[in-house]
């Protein structure tokens, strides 16, 4: 045998064993991969929706989105997610713009503590201010739709005088408040809401009873202590204060620290009734008439 011949023998067997590899290799491992591709293409295939049923899914999940949105904005409370510590602060700032303006509130933040399935952030609240903003702070506090807790509180009353002398009452107080979040975002609405809460009268049992401290009469009324009644008429009285100063009143008028609130013209007097730092005094005042003088000088 020639050397060529052998040669292309060698070629052809050498041919013969890769493509005998290559079968094999196609057989047994690459068209079992191959075999499982596409039955997951097939299987993909099946599953692919048109863009009109796409759309009509895509509703029907926004409907039920709104649905537990308004679900959840409905009910008393609830915890938002991912709540940062700042947002407090916000809040309290919201509410003291609405205060008068020597009013103040103070803010402190303290840690941060889990409860169960939540997280507390817990704040140091203090300061002052009028009886129903003091109030109305600690009640947007407690009906707030994101969930806080006043943990603790203690209040007491600061008296203060203006530039006119007049007392003013401030509450003071200090508590400690929780804010709770938490990861899960299934315990509030997908949008925050704005709390809108109204502020209620509500009686100021801190005022004292008894005051030391009296207002200054600064719009100049009749001051009825040393004044003298001049002279009656059915419905008025002609009164003159210890500064030689005359009034023309009726009843109901308002007089310093109270009001004329009766003319006896048959028996030439008037009555008052005066709030003196909470303790009530009526006082009389009566017509100095002829007899009434020729009486004194008898006596």
């Amino acid at each position: 045998m020639n050397k060529k011949l052998r040669s292309t023998l060698i070629l052809l067997t050498l041919l013969m064993l890769i493509l005998a590899v290559s079968v094999t290799y196609y057989t047994f491992f690459l068209g079992k991969d191959l075999d499982q591709k596409k039955k997951k293409l097939n299987e993909l295939s099946e599953q692919i929706i048109d863009e009109a049923d796409l759309n009509l899914r895509l509703e029907t999940l926004q409907k039920k989105s709104l649905e537990i949105d308004s679900i959840l904005s409905n009910k008393r409370f609830f915890v938002y997610s991912e709540l940062s510590p700042v947002s407090f602060f916000q809040f309290t700032n919201k509410l003291a713009q609405s205060f008068s303006s020597e009013s103040q509130v103070n803010v402190e933040y303290i840690d941060q503590k889990s409860e169960g399935e939540f997280q507390t952030y817990n704040y140091k609240v203090g300061g002052y201010g009028l009886f129903d903003e003091v109030f109305g702070f600690f009640r947007a506090i407690e009906k707030s739709k994101s969930l806080k807790k006043i943990n603790s509180f203690s209040i007491g009353t600061t008296v203060q005088v203006d530039k006119k002398g007049v007392p003013i009452y401030y509450t003071n107080f200090d508590c400690e408040v929780k804010s709770y979040f938490t990861g899960d975002k299934n315990f509030a609405p997908s949008k925050p809401l704005v709390d809108s809460i109204d502020r209620k009268y509500l009686y100021n049992f801190l005022y004292p009873v008894i005051r030391a401290e009296i207002p200054p009469n600064i719009y100049d009324l009749l001051d009825v202590q040393d004044a003298r009644l001049l002279a009656l008429l059915p419905d008025g009285a002609f009164i003159a204060d210890n500064k030689g100063n005359t009034f023309l009143l009726s009843e109901g008028e308002e007089v310093y620290l109270g009001y004329l609130t009766k003319i006896d013209y048959k028996n030439n007097l008037v009555s008052f009734v005066l709030n003196k730092g909470g303790i009530i005094e009526k006082i009389n005042l009566f017509l100095e008439t002829n007899d009434s003088i020729k009486n004194k000088k008898e006596k």
